[in-house]
């Protein structure tokens, strides 16, 4: 099975990462946090958000970037940025690659961008707008990677039930 994994860097609004982490839970990514965070993991807004699915999830946190690093050499990085060149959709990724994600009001740190410049991607937006919200950054970043894996052991059919009148 392919591994994706989405690597939160120091997130500020509990609501979001509730909604990442639930869709972590439905798409089968792991979620790693970087510490700090600014809200506790027994805040109510995370557990209205997304809490419930907690135990479904694979979830990792770490003190700083430097500790992720440290623990995760083996991977290919992407850093969604607003400051990118490169598209998300152009790129290819592989198995075993982690999308980064900024904190809600700065983003990721310049020196990281900087040293990573290649792997900076962008999601287009119109000029001069406001940022996507960060959760739907997220999914938009997942569900480009699991498309061009043909959505690996994800249900991909439904089915309509006959409804009782």
């Amino acid at each position: 099975m392919a591994k994706l994994n989405i690597v939160l860097v120091e997130p500020e609004i509990p609501q979001n990462t509730g909604n990442i982490a639930r869709t972590c839970a439905a798409t089968g990514a792991g979620l790693h946090i970087i510490e700090p965070m600014g809200f506790s993991i027994d805040d109510k807004y995370l557990k209205r958000a997304g809490l419930d699915y907690w135990h479904l999830l694979d979830i990792t946190y770490y003190k700083n970037l430097d500790d992720f690093f440290e623990k995760n050499k083996d991977g290919s990085f992407y850093y969604f940025t607003t400051k990118a060149l490169n598209i998300h959709s152009d790129i290819e990724y592989p198995d075993n690659c982690y999308l980064f994600f900024g904190k809600e009001t700065a983003g990721l740190p310049e020196e990281l961008l900087k040293e990573n410049k290649d792997n900076c991607v962008r999601i287009p937006m119109i000029n001069d707008s406001r940022s996507l919200n960060l959760s739907n950054s997220v999914a938009i970043g997942v569900y480009e990677v699991l498309r061009q894996w043909d959505y690996p052991d994800l249900l991909c059919e439904g089915e309509l039930h006959r409804l009782k009148w």
